[in-house]
């Protein structure tokens, strides 16, 4: 019973994360720590293993839609992945306490930014680039410290440089795999996966990924979606708040 509650929860987490340009790490890694007791390492070792998967199919599908915007993808992959590394080695000596204020903080800013930012077409000014850097270091340092997927950073960066919804969505699956990837490299060395919960949630996340592009697909075609910046904002705001509580 507790496999197939697994591969439900998996499903339903990967359809709506990957929807929203996330990689559920952070839904996973509260699964694991609450639900199994699992220690941070091991959690968070098993949280981004599981979200790796769906990430990378979600982005496969999203790149033959055509919805990936490679220039600003990659100007945060560049300093995202030092991030990542850089995180890891600290991650021993952050006072856990500092750091989820931290998130917090910073979660709640960018939901607040998205609601209130005046949104313009994207460009490749200076500006934008040295954002974009910034937004690649927070995200990554989100993942090599504390095993989460960095997806909050991301997607409020690309919303508030300018990408429509989807493409934003697009854009920061794109980001979550290489920095997923290379978080899972270090956290697998501090840490074991629990592959009982693990699997089954890997397997309900991969038919989330699957269904997550066509989902998009279909509301991206809607006259009405300007509501989806909204509950992404609402979403980085609370995750910001619940960080702390």
């Amino acid at each position: 019973m507790a496999t197939i509650l697994l591969i439900i929860a998996g499903i339903l987490i990967g359809t709506f994360v990957i929807a929203l340009g996330g990689g559920g790490a952070a839904i996973y890694l509260g699964i694991l720590s609450s639900a199994f007791h699992l220690p941070p390492a091991e959690a968070a070792a098993t949280s981004i293993i599981t979200a790796l998967p769906s990430l990378i199919i979600g982005t496969v599908a999203y790149i033959r839609q055509k919805r990936v915007n490679f220039h600003l993808g990659n100007q945060m992959l560049l300093t995202a992945l030092p991030a990542v590394i850089v995180g890891s080695l600290l991650s021993p000596h952050i006072p856990q306490l500092f750091y989820k204020w931290l998130i917090a903080i910073i979660l709640v800013a960018l939901g607040g930014q998205i609601f209130f930012k005046q949104h313009q077409a994207v460009n490749k000014t200076t500006e934008n680039k040295y954002a974009a850097a910034l937004y690649g270091i927070v995200s990554g340092l989100m993942v090599g410290i504390a095993g989460l997927s960095g997806g909050g950073p991301v997607l409020a960066g690309l919303l508030i440089l300018g990408l429509d919804t989807f493409e934003a969505t697009a854009t920061s699956s794109y980001v979550l795999v290489g920095m997923s990837a290379l978080g899972a490299v270090f956290h697998l060395t501090g840490g074991d996966v629990y592959w009982q919960a693990g699997v089954p949630l890997i397997i309900g996340a991969i038919i989330g990924a699957l269904i997550a592009p066509v989902l998009v697909n279909h509301l991206a075609k809607s006259k009405h979606t300007a509501w989806t910046q909204y509950l992404i904002a609402i979403l980085l705001i609370v995750m910001g708040i619940k960080s702390v509580l």
